[in-house]
């Protein structure tokens, strides 16, 4: 049989991938192993930009270092791959610079709750209006397989391999602790809940926290003896429990325990501009602009001498 001319394929017989209007094409194929469930989660995210309809002009994605961290490549937004663990930071700024953008972190598990753990809790403390979808694969995938600040309790990683010992972080717990507007949890599998959540999210005023459990198919499954990929997908979809408005105390992920999915945290508070607002026009009344420059002195200054 003779080899196909490239050359003589007519441009409208090619097919073309559906979500290809929102990936950038030609960093594709992507870096991610087969059964990870970080491409699932960008299926979710693509399909809930479609569901949603936002400006996507007004819509950017900030990620960190790690193999989530990719994300932002992939996606023909306006995108932003930052430092290890400084994604939220730099949302943030963005969002105070423009709050008219739509500002989005997809990131990983070591990314946003070990290295930037401390940005993590100040920006859902402040209910910075930014969206969190953390991908939580229990380990650090990209750079060795150490163990993580989600790693289940005698999990085995490159640096546990007689078992983790150090209690993990039970996510929705810590955010809903710390003054997050919105928590959520599902695994890799649950597209279609997935897609839904971050619909929510990207409808809601004020820090949004989306957790997805994910496999890890090279490492964590290798290390813990867990069979492939698909073994561990086939285990998170036998074990996930939903279970919305559960007490976020009942949330710690136990290893190789059934894990409580669902929505969590839902609830309305004063978004960090909204409470600088409020200040800034109670100290300056009439003359406060916001997001601009006060046109005078304060209303409680007094000529020539600062109250």
């Amino acid at each position: 049989m003779n080899p196909v001319d490239v050359s003589e394929i007519k441009k409208e017989n090619i097919e073309y991938h559906p979500m290809e209007h929102l990936l950038r094409m030609d960093r594709i194929p992507h870096i991610w192993c087969p059964a990870c469930g970080i491409g699932t989660a960008v299926t979710a995210f693509v399909s809930a930009l479609e569901k949603a309809k936002p400006d996507l002009d007004k819509v950017s994605i900030v990620s960190g270092i790690g193999c989530t961290g990719r994300v932002a490549g992939y996606m023909k937004l306006d995108s932003f791959h930052t430092t290890h663990g400084r994604a939220i930071p730099f949302a943030t700024g963005l969002k105070l610079a423009n709050p008219d953008l739509k500002v989005v972190v997809f990131s990983g598990d070591g990314d946003l709750v070990a290295i930037g753990g401390n940005h993590l809790i100040h920006a859902a403390r402040r209910n910075m209006d930014i969206v969190v979808i953390c991908v939580n694969n229990f380990i650090y995938g990209m750079t060795g397989g150490q163990v993580g600040a989600t790693t289940p309790e005698t999990a085995r990683c490159s640096t546990s391999p007689y078992g983790n010992f150090e209690p993990p972080f039970n996510l929705p717990l810590l955010m809903e602790s710390c003054g997050a507007s919105y928590v959520a949890r599902w695994t890799a599998l649950h597209i279609r809940r997935l897609t839904d959540s971050i619909v929510d999210a990207f409808n809601k005023r004020g820090f949004s926290f989306i957790e997805v459990i994910a496999p890890c198919s090279t490492l964590y499954a290798r290390w813990n003896r867990l069979g492939s990929g698909l073994d561990i997908m086939k285990y998170y979809h036998e074990q996930s429990i939903t279970r919305h408005n559960a007490d976020p105390r009942d949330l710690k992920i136990d290893f190789q325990k059934p894990i409580i999915v669902g929505k969590f945290i839902d609830r309305e508070r004063p978004t960090f501009i909204d409470a600088m607002n409020q200040r800034f026009s109670a100290v300056f009344g009439d003359r406060y602009t916001p997001y601009g420059v006060p046109a005078g002195p304060r209303s409680d200054e007094k000529e020539g001498v600062n109250a």
